[in-house]
């Protein structure tokens, strides 16, 4: 190690630090068995820059040539936890896995330091022997001091000038600067850094590659220049001064060439340095190049000035003294402010020093009046000058060929500040900005119809049905071309007639007298469908000169001009969109085009909405014929209901109701929603609600009713869920049995306007669920009210349906639910409160709302009945006494019979306790009820057989009968209409007697019965 160290001690003073770094790196991985090591310095911000490498190969490398000092790789770890000065900050050692996908087994890094802090760092990639030993580490440290203590000895490059190169006077200069000056703009802050198009060539750099910051500029700098160029960016910031620095910068080909740069701090309120501005500048040109470009600068078209910080003119070319009306004798060293031709200019003055005082570029249009000619024999180029031309001063072209601008012209104005002053570029932009605004009105006109083609298409795409097609063009055609009419028909398939789908600005006598023409008349509406070809006709005398045999057409429609735009798709003409204007117009090619594209959005729009009228006008029949027409009356109640299909677009969905008359005063109430939308969700709809049906007529408990439906559903497929709400309420008993599948609770709301949400069992929906599934049974006040509805009904976009039941429950409490309300008028307060009308639905909803009935007390009457043949004769007396207080004498005799025999039937086959029970509602019900849970079964005796006629007989004694089960067993009933009711006049003959015979099949009934009668 001492041998090593020795030997670079002999390295001669002067070299230059790429030398130095190279030196370091090879030696410390000699020493160490290295694979390879990379010297990184510091950069503006946060940026360490690679600035040597040796025996790594360039995929290892790269990723490594700007890195974040701030990161976690080893260079930064070296330079943030290493000391100022001498090499004696501590190593770092990173093992590879840590820090990418490197070779060997880690990564060891050591700080260099310059005179105040870390400037760097050198970093070795291990190979087999691992982590560094302490003298290996002592070892690299001391390579590092002596690289630090040679940084300091190294001069900057020099490069060799020729004496041409340092010739010149101060206005030259600062021209020559102007011309090919690269300005550059950067935030010390965020490290943000803005380059100009002229930067972007002076460095070497593809916009579409620069990165807006620092980082740009370090990639390009030649690394040997780099430290010192550093530090005097550093100097800069520190001391306030201005930067100057020459360096080589990389080109794209590889090579360098000298670059200059100057630039001066900018300072924010307080002081503290915040952004750096400047220019920058090719220093290679040769001495013939820069006479070549003062040349062209003096004689260049555009005009040019420079001034200092005082605003000064320091150097005017030919142009601006033309533009400023005096010669270079009289500008030079004049205050730009001061002079005749500058005052006529608004604004000029407070424009051009806010942006000095921005410190960035800053480009302007102004308007400068006439001026003075310039002075006699002045020479000026003339109009074929090339802006780089090589004419030496004085030799070129005579002053009167150049034209002097008119009053009023149009100058742009670019303003660049540079560290001594500012330089200004003027060119004359009036032709320019002439044809710039008639470019512009050309391409608002463009863009007017392109956008308007962009709205119509946009609505096109939204409109589902025909209606709304005509709309989307009524407002997306007729304001924009200024039409005042619009009609659109459509030649129904196979009888050649039109019919009409819809029109703005047209009465419908006159549009049906349209529809009643015939292909055989002609006229431009037929012509254009027949050819497939648009006709325009600019006029009313143009229409009469086509069409003489139609010449009273324009009087009728009160219209001037048309366009007769066939709709065609698939290659198939199927109607016609008329678009008529009240005066006369022409119609140029680019509205006949616009026009004929417009027609075929409108045809394959309006193409897809006939098919969906067609299938939604389907579909909405089906879910009319599948929901109920009409609600029963029932004694029991008195419902309302309402459906609202989805929104406009929408397919029909699986919503809906039921009131179900059941036996006794009961009465079932049932809501459902199909999950999912279309004509299959409806088809379910349908077949559950049959079930329903059938499962209600049974009489079955709610909680079985359920289960069979799960049942159903289930077989229905596993895509298939529904949520069903079924109430069974007794008129007799005031009780509300609920059974809920995945549905929204109803409101009970009682006459005094209170308003709750019972609390019932969230079994899951139909399909979903196993049983058995929960029965809640609720008191209902009389007179009260039930509310039944679908989630669609209180969920809406943007409220959840919680907020919707609370959003119900309000309107509850503030409509009128009082027993003598109109439940029609209360519906429609609901639906109206929870679907505004002008609000899109995305779902179906269906509400019931059933104010419910008791059955008075003295319409009822039981008695109990011993389990013997003795109790048909007890029912026979039960019956025609209390029948004879009703007033109900007609029916006694046969309601004897019933009785008698559901009694018979009752003790012969059953078993106790027994019950009778009469109830007088909109018709006579008699039930016999026992503790047995057979079930009779009506059959066909012979005539031999002993039994087997007494269903029968109460099958044509009975409007109608059945059985239902109850918690203790069972009970048959039996309805009979009441005497002045329409089906009482229907089942006995004008007479009204009990018109029945019984024949021999009927000779008995029963022998215990017998001995009774």
């Amino acid at each position: 190690m001492k041998a090593r160290l020795d030997l670079l001690a002999t390295v001669d003073e002067g070299v230059t630090e790429s030398e130095i770094f190279r030196l370091a790196l090879q030696h410390s991985v000699a020493e160490l068995g290295g694979l390879g090591g990379t010297v990184h310095l510091r950069g503006p911000m946060s940026a360490l820059r690679l600035v040597s490498s040796t025996g790594l190969p360039p995929r290892l490398v790269r990723p490594w040539e700007i890195i974040d000092q701030e990161g976690p790789t080893a260079p930064a770890r070296a330079l943030r936890e290493g000391g100022a000065g001498g090499g004696t900050g501590a190593g770092v050692w990173v093992p590879t896995g840590r820090d990418g996908s490197w070779p060997g087994t880690g990564l060891a890094a050591v700080p260099v330091s310059g005179p105040e802090r870390p400037v760097g760092a050198l970093t070795l990639v291990m190979g087999e022997q691992g982590r560094p030993t302490d003298a290996q580490w002592a070892f690299l440290r001391a390579v590092v001091a002596w690289a630090e203590e040679r940084m300091g000895q190294a001069p900057p490059p020099a490069r060799v000038r020729t004496p041409g190169e340092e010739s010149g006077g101060r206005q030259l200069r600062q021209a020559l600067k102007a011309v090919q000056v690269g300005t550059w703009d950067w935030d010390i802050q965020s490290g943000e850094l803005a380059w100009d198009d002229a930067a972007m060539d002076i460095y070497g750099t593809d916009p579409a590659d620069f990165l807006h910051s620092i980082e740009s500029w370090l990639k390009v700098v030649h690394p040997d220049d780099l430290p010192w160029t550093l530090a005097a960016v550093q100097r800069s910031i520190r001391d306030r001064v201005v930067f100057e620095a020459e360096y080589r910068v990389r080109r794209p080909g590889g090579g360098y060439v000298w670059t200059q740069a100057r630039g001066r701090v900018v300072l924010d309120d307080r002081g503290e340095p915040v952004r750096m501005v400047g220019r920058a500048w090719d220093s290679n040109e040769s001495p013939a190049a820069r006479d070549a470009l003062g040349r062209a600068l003096r004689y260049m078209s555009d005009g040019f000035l420079a001034v200092d910080e005082d605003w000064r003119i320091t150097f005017v070319n030919l142009a601006a003294e033309r533009t400023l009306g005096s010669s270079e004798a009289e500008l030079v060293g004049r205050v730009l402010w001061k002079l005749p031709s500058v005052h006529g200019v608004p604004d000029l003055e407070a424009r051009c020093r806010k942006a000095a005082a921005a410190g960035r570029p800053a480009g302007f249009d102004v308007r400068v009046p006439d001026i003075a000619p310039p002075p006699e024999g002045d020479p000026t180029p003339g109009a074929g000058t090339e802006p780089h031309g090589t004419q030496a001063p004085g030799t070129g072209p005579a002053a009167e060929d150049v034209p002097a601008p008119a009053d009023g012209r149009s100058y742009h104005l670019r303003l660049v500040p540079v560290p001594d002053g500012v330089t200004l570029y003027f060119t004359d932009v009036t032709e320019r900005r002439r044809r710039e605004a008639e470019q512009a009105a050309t391409e608002r006109a463009t863009a007017e119809r392109s956008a308007r083609i962009a709205e119509l298409t946009t609505a096109l795409a939204g409109a589902t049905s025909s209606r709304d097609v005509v709309d989307a063009v009524a407002r997306g055609v007729l304001t924009p071309f200024g039409a005042a009419g619009l009609m659109v028909l459509a030649v129904e398939g196979g009888s050649g007639r039109l019919s009409y789908i819809g029109s703005v600005g047209y009465g419908r006598e006159f549009v049906d007298a349209i529809i009643g023409s015939s292909p055989e008349r002609g006229g431009p509406i037929w012509e254009a469908i027949l050819t497939s070809s648009p006709v325009f006709l600019s006029s009313a005398d143009a229409f009469m000169a086509r069409y003489p045999g139609m010449r009273e057409r324009p009087a009728e429609g009160g219209k001037r001009a048309w366009a007769f735009l066939p709709l065609t798709a698939s290659d198939h003409t199927f109607g016609i969109c008329v678009l008529a204007f009240d005066r006369p117009r022409p119609f140029p090619d680019g509205d006949r085009t616009l026009l004929t594209a417009i027609s075929a959005l409108v045809a394959h729009a309006l193409e897809r909405a006939r098919l969906y009228d067609a299938e939604h006008t389907r579909s909405r029949e089906l879910q009319r014929v599948l929901l109920p027409h009409t609600l029963p009356d029932v004694p029991a109640c008195t419902a309302a209901a309402r459906y609202l299909p989805a929104g406009q677009g929408m397919d029909v969905g699986g919503d809906w109701y039921d009131v179900i008359p059941l036996s006794a005063g009961q009465v079932a109430l049932v809501i459902g929603d199909v999950m999912g939308h279309g004509l299959s969700e409806a088809a379910t709809m349908g077949r559950v609600r049959t079930a329903v049906h059938t499962l209600a007529a049974l009489e079955l408990p709610p909680d079985e009713i359920m289960s069979h439906l799960n049942d159903i559903v289930g077989a229905l497929g596993e895509d298939s869920f529904v949520t069903c709400l079924y109430a069974l309420y007794d008129s007799t008993t005031r009780v509300c049995s609920f059974a809920r599948a995945g549905h929204p609770p109803p409101a009970v709301v009682h006459p005094d306007g209170t308003v709750h949400f019972p609390d019932l069992a969230p079994d899951p929906p139909l399909g979903a669920g196993e049983p058995p599934f929960e029965t809640v049974e609720l008191t209902i006040p009389e007179e009260g009210l039930l509310v039944l509805y679908t989630d669609g009904l209180v969920e809406a976009e943007g409220r959840e349906i919680d907020e919707g039941m609370t959003a119900l429950a309000d309107l509850l409490r503030g409509a009128d639910t009082s027993p003598t309300a109109d439940l029609d008028q209360l519906c429609d307060t609901l639906t109206a409160g929870l679907l505004p009308a002008d609000q899109r639905t995305p779902d179906d909803a269906a509400l019931l709302v059933a104010r419910v009935h008791a059955l008075a007390a003295d319409h009822m009457a039981s008695w109990p009945l011993p389990s013997r043949p003795q109790a048909a004769g007890e029912a026979r007396k039960h019956v025609r006494e209390q029948l004879a207080a009703w007033g109900l004498d007609d029916l006694a005799m046969t309601t004897e019979l019933l009785a008698s025999e559901l009694v018979g039937n009752v003790v012969r086959h059953a078993k106790g306790p027994v019950r009778l029970r009469l109830l007088r509602s909109a018709e006579l019900v008699c039930e016999v009820g026992d503790g047995s849970l057979t079930t009779p079964r009506i059959r066909r005796a012979s005539a031999t057989d002993e039994g087997g006629r007494g269903l029968q007989l109460i099958t044509a004694l009975s409007q109608r009968w059945g059985t239902r089960y109850t918690a203790t067993g069972k009970c048959i009933w039996t309805e009979q209409a009441l005497p002045g009711t329409e089906a009482y006049r229907a089942g006995h003959g004008a007479g009204g007697g009990a018109d029945f015979a019984l024949g021999e099949d009927f000779g008995s009934l029963g022998d215990f019965v017998t001995g009774e009668l």
